[in-house]
This record gives C-alpha cells, structure tokens and sequence, in this order.
C-alpha cells in the first residue's frame, strides 16, 4: 500500500460532508471515485495533498511517496509559460535542474558539490529530463496545445488549462497521480490517449470521473455517498452490476429496520397500557423499564437517515417486483426534466446544410452536409478545433465565421434550445435566484417566484443555493442551470456541445432518457461513447477534408 485514507468528520457550515471515508490505495491501482455533484469528491483531493487541513483523521503516505495533483484553482502564475509551468510540476526537475545548470560555476574542487553534481548528472539522465521539453512539446501538440508550449499560462482558457494539467500529471513520474475530470475537454483522439496512458502507466491514479470511457479502464471504484465512502472491486461494468447487489441488500436492511420501528412503537403503547392497568408495584416498574429500553432503541432507530441509492436503468428494469417496489421508495432523488414528448413528428427540415464550408481567414472544413428533421438527431464529430462549435456560431447567426461557401440554412420559426459548454459570463455575478430569472426575461419568457423555486427543486437546488453567486457554484451545478436555461422556451431543436461535461452518473441518465424521449431534433457534439450510442442519430464528420 502507498497510501491509508481515513476521515472521520468534515464538514462545511452546517453542512456534514464525511463521517466515514476510509480506503487504500495500492500501489499502482488505477482508481475512479464517483458520487452526486456535491458530495465532496474534489475536497477529498484537498484534504490528500494537504490544502485542506480542517478535518478529522489521517492521511498517511508509504514514506518516499510522491503525490501529483491536477489543480482545481489556477492563480496568476506570472510570465510563466506553459512550459516551464509543466515542467515545474515535476518532482525533482527544479532541483536537479538548479544543480545541473549552476553547480559548474561554483563547485570548484569541493567534493561534496563534486558528488552531488555527479549525482544529478546521473539522475537527471535517469529521469529523462535531457529530453522532457521536447517530449513535453510532442504531447501538448497531441493534445491539441500545439504551439502553445511558450506562451504564457495565463492566458490559456479554462479549458486549455485544464489538458495542460493533464499532461503536467502524465510526465510527472509520481508514485500516486490525484486527477480530477481530466476528460471534460478532451476530444475523442486525446481521450483515448488519455485512456492508453492509465492502462500502461505504472503510478497509482485517483481520477474523479464521470466519463464511463474511462471508468471501463480502472480496476476498483470508490463511490461517495451518504458521507462515507464504499468500495467497488473491478470496472464500470462490474461496479453497475454489484451496486444493484448491494443496493438490494442495503434497500432489505433498512426494510427490516422500518419495521422494527413499528413493532416497537407498538411494544411502547402496550407497556404504558399495561402499566396503567396494574396495580402491582414490582410489575408496575418491570412495565416502565421494558418502555423504557423500547423507547431508547425507537430512538436510535428513527435516528438513523433513510438512505438513498442510484442504480442505472438496465440494471433497475432486471429487478425482480418485490425489490423494484422497494427501489421506488429509496431511489434518490434525481432532476426532473420536462421535454416535449407529444410524438408529434412532421418531420420538417429544421437544419439543412449543403457543401458547407467554413472559416476565418481559412477554411476549417469543406463539404459538410446536414439534413436534419424533427424526430431525428445528427451528431458533429471531429477534433477539437475542427469547426464543430463555428458551425453552431453560423447556425446561430454569428457573423464570426468570415469563410463561407455552400448553404447552411435553420428554419427561421423554429424554437430552440442550447447547451453550451461554458455558462453566459453575463449571469455570472447574479445569485442562482436572480440568474433564473434574468435568464427567462433575457428569452422574453413569463417568470415568477413559484416557477423559479419550482425549477430549482426540479434540478436539485436548495434555497441556499439560490443565494449564491452562479461563479461561485460547482461545475455540476452550472452545468445543471445550462440545463434549465436550454429547456425554458420549449424547444422544437436542441443543440448540444457536450452535454455530460460535469454532470453525475444518475444526472446523465436523465438526461438520455429525457433526450430519447423527447420529439423534436437534436444536434449534438459529445465525445461520451455511451451518451453517442444512447442518442445515435447520423454522424456527420467535420475535419479538414471533405466531410460526409
């Protein structure tokens, strides 16, 4: 083992985050952590690489252990430039880089700095750091970062920061790598890039991931839920089918704790009847004694939070009556949302693009054909940078795009609905509350304080979300307000840039059910293979060449 994880009270406010999170990690064990938006998974992270400090328990490493982290915050890094800013992640680099590059000058004929010299020297090579920069140039440019290994950090976007910290954790050589939604920017080519490096890497991972891409390719998956933490032996696969097992064996256990709840409400009314009635001092007080230890246990028990479980819809519809009905009742509590589902049709172009061509000062493609009518979907699939957002900015009616050749035509009567991947920098200082509410009036849409509390009980906002400044909320939580501001006028069309970003497993179950059920056309970019598949649709291929 390389690592002992044990935290037994966090909390923030008022609010109990963890009473139970306990686990090792040996060593290198590739393992994903997953739970509802909220509970706490990146906060784990800040507990393990000591950022975090106000907490109960113990974080203890295999003594020589080196731990490399994806940073949930970026601060002004100066001039730095991608480069060095990779490189400085590294352990070890800054140090023998210092010795290397400085120890010539001064070490004369001190042995000591002789030897230590020599011992960079030695370890430098070893660690492959005469060729890191080049290597590190070479998988930026895989990642789609190409020519941006020297400009400086601070102007990347959140996006581009979050593939460079990818690849700082690739390089790093670390015994343990902490990753935290590596993939939520990724396109399909460098997530499985991604993929083969967890397959092949030595370290141990912790990857917090809702991606089932990757969760496919891990061998245990530690779920936190209810403030405490349960592990689950071998893949997404196997994690699915021993949840619905324990789920079925947790549902039963507290089915027989409800009703010893009510035998021993009834057992505390026949005591205080039967003392009543007696008249025996002796079997008065055995009455009241027996009342008494009945009422201690009704305590404990009525303590104890009813638990709630999730488990994915293949595996609920093989339940068999008895535990289904027994789901129903313990299921949590998911977004509700509400699409159009009357069935009604027409099949009606509402997207039509004929030998698209489109660009800035170049093109970016050539020959992209759409046919798209209500009832069906299309997915845009390419790289990164392809022109997949552009032909979306077009459709839209942004004059961006200055290249264009061909036909790309929306039906001008169409009502529609857009996900994007980044939240309206407009709404961004405006408490949830008010976001909802401008958001409505921004669409020219009816809105009141029951819609607004209505919508923010649909998708799982308390009040005291409400209050809080939309910057401030998790990217589960925007992600679920992209949701809300998507569906609000009742689109006829939905386009998607990639949907699954930041939301929980039981978050993008509804939504793939809402979507299958849904009766008007979609237009989606996702590199999720499972949400692809779920929605299907034709693929249309946006790349450099002739698209089809």
């Amino acid at each position: 083992m390389i690592a002992d994880i044990t935290i037994t009270e966090k909390s923030f406010g008022p609010k109990n985050l963890y009473s139970d999170v306990s686990f090792s990690i040996a060593d290198g064990e590739k393992i994903g952590v997953v739970g509802r938006n909220g509970v706490g998974k990146s906060t784990l992270f800040g507990i393990m690489t000591g950022i975090d400090a106000d907490f109960t328990g113990d974080i203890i490493y295999k003594r020589g252990t080196t731990v490399v982290s994806t940073a949930q915050e970026h601060h002004e890094a100066d001039d730095t430039t991608v480069l060095q800013y990779v490189l400085a992640g590294l352990p070890e680099y800054a140090e023998l880089s210092h010795i290397v590059e400085t120890y010539p000058a001064t070490m004369g004929d001190d042995m000591k700095k002789i030897e230590g010299y020599t011992s960079a020297l030695q370890r430098f090579d070893d660690k492959g750091f005469y060729q890191i920069e080049e290597v590190v140039e070479r998988e930026l440019d895989n990642f789609q970062l190409d020519g941006l290994a020297h400009r400086s950090f601070n102007t990347l976007s959140g996006g581009q920061k979050r593939l460079v910290e990818v690849v700082k954790v690739m390089h790093s050589d670390a015994h343990l790598a902490l990753i935290d939604e590596p993939t939520n920017h990724m396109d399909y080519v460098a997530k499985q890039q991604f993929i083969d490096w967890v397959k092949g890497a030595r370290e141990a991972m912790l990857i917090i991931t809702h991606d089932r891409d990757v969760l496919r390719h891990v061998d245990r998956i530690i779920e936190i839920k209810d403030t405490a933490s349960v592990s689950f032996k071998g893949n997404y696969d196997a994690y699915l089918k021993q949840n619905a097992v324990s789920t079925s064996s947790s549902m039963n256990e507290f089915s027989m704790i409800e009703k010893r709840i009510a035998n021993l409400k009834v057992k505390v009314l026949d005591y205080q009847r039967l003392k009543e009635k007696s008249r025996n001092p002796g079997t008065i007080q055995k009455f009241k004694r027996l009342e008494e230890v009945s009422r201690k246990e009704l305590a404990e028990l009525q303590a104890k939070e009813k638990p709630t479980f999730w488990i994915d819809k293949e595996s609920v519809e093989n339940l068999n009556y008895k535990v289904g009905a027994q789901y129903e009742k313990f299921k949590a509590k998911n977004i509700r949302m509400t699409m159009k589902d009357d069935g009604s049709r027409s099949k009606h172009v509402l997207v039509s693009a004929k030998d698209l061509s489109l660009g800035y000062d170049t093109p970016l493609f050539a020959r992209v054909n759409i046919d798209l009518r209500e009832g069906e979907a299309v997915e845009l699939r390419g790289r990164n940078g392809a022109g997949k957002t552009t032909i979306i900015k077009a459709l839209l009616g942004s004059r961006e795009p200055r290249y264009f050749t061909g036909e790309l035509e929306l039906d001008a009567k169409v009502r529609v609905g857009i996900y994007e991947q980044e939240v309206s920098r407009g709404y961004f200082e405006l408490s949830l509350h008010d976001a909802i509410e401008r958001m409505y009036l921004d669409k020219g849409l009816a809105i009141n304080e029951t819609k607004i509390r209505g919508l923010m009980s649909d998708y799982l906002f308390t009040e005291g979300d409400g209050q809080i400044p939309l910057s401030k909320l998790s990217g589960g939580q925007k992600a679920r307000f992209q949701l809300i501001s998507m569906l609000a006028n009742d689109p006829q069309l939905l386009i998607l840039d990639e949907p699954t970003n930041h939301l929980d497993l039981p978050s993008i179950e509804e939504l793939e059910n809402a979507l299958e059920r849904y009766s008007g056309a979609i237009l989606y970019v996702s590199h999720d293979s499972y949400f692809q598949r779920n929605i299907g649709g034709e693929v249309v291929m946006v790349a450099g060449t002739a698209a089809r």
